[in-house]
C-alpha cells in the first residue's frame, strides 16, 4: 500500500533550525539522507522532495476558460508543508515507523496518510 508522509514546519521549528550550528544542520540533513538510502535499498521509496517556501507558490483558478494565478501564501496558517515522502510499504504500522525517523517527528510535525488506490475504485 502507498502512504504519503507529510512533513510540516512552523515558526518554532524554523527558529530551532536557524539556531543550529553548521554541524547540527549537517547532522539534520544527514538524517534525511540516511532515510532516503534506507527506503531506496528496501524498495519502499517512490519519491521524496523538499518544497520551497509557501510564498513562492501560486494558487491556480480557472474561470470561464481563463486561468488566473495568485501569489502565495494563501492562508494564515501556523504550520505549512515543507516536504514529503511517498512510500509503498506493507502496512500503516511500517509507514508510521518510517515517519518516526523524520527529524520533525520529535515536534509532532509529521503526518502519515494512505493513498487511495484509484484502480480499486473502478
Amino acid at each position: 500500500m502507498k502512504y504519503l508522509i507529510l512533513i510540516y514546519s512552523n515558526p518554532e521549528s524554523r527558529a530551532i533550525w536557524e539556531r543550529f550550528s553548521p554541524a547540527e544542520r549537517a547532522e539534520g540533513l544527514g538524517a534525511y539522507e540516511a532515510l532516503d538510502q534506507e527506503l531506496t535499498a528496501s524498495g519502499e521509496m517512490i519519491a521524496s522532495e523538499p518544497l520551497d517556501a509557501p510564498a513562492k507558490g501560486k494558487r491556480v483558478h480557472v474561470t470561464e476558460g481563463r486561468t488566473l494565478t495568485t501569489d502565495g501564501p494563501f492562508a494564515e496558517v501556523k504550520e505549512y508543508l515543507v516536504g514529503f515522502y511517498l512510500v509503498e510499504c506493507a502496512d500503516e504500522d511500517r509507514a508510521v515507523r518510517i515517519a518516526a525517523k523524520v527529524p520533525e517527528a520529535f515536534m509532532g510535525l509529521v503526518e502519515v496518510r494512505p493513498v487511495i488506490d484509484m484502480a480499486a475504485l473502478a
